[in-house]
């Protein structure tokens, strides 16, 4: 009996365990630098190294939104946008992304 109660706790134990992990990764924004600030030992990054990891990823995740917006401003015919049309439907999609972040 002993054995089984001991069985079934550790199950428990481990099975929260990997709900909380995916709670965890659940609650941060995909876009969120600065955990993904580690190096390739799996440390955190600290000072200048953390900084300068931070602004290129915020810059990379800007470029990607960007390009998304880009490639998603068609009109209702399916056609590319021009010119003011264009731009309007960026600023709009980079918007709506920054304020789902």
């Amino acid at each position: 009996m002993s054995k089984l109660l001991t069985y079934v706790l550790s199950s428990l134990f481990a099975a929260g365990v990997m709900f909380t992990q995916f709670a965890v990764a659940a609650d941060a924004p995909a876009g969120d630098c600065a955990a993904k600030a580690v190096s390739k030992d799996g440390k955190p990054l600290a000072g200048a190294a953390k900084a300068s990891f931070i602004k290129k990823c915020e810059k990379d995740a800007q470029a990607a939104i960007a390009a998304d917006c880009a490639a998603k401003a068609v009109s209702k015919d399916g056609k590319p946008l021009a010119g003011a049309a264009k731009a309007s439907s960026i600023k709009k999609c980079e918007k709506d992304a920054a304020a789902a972040k």
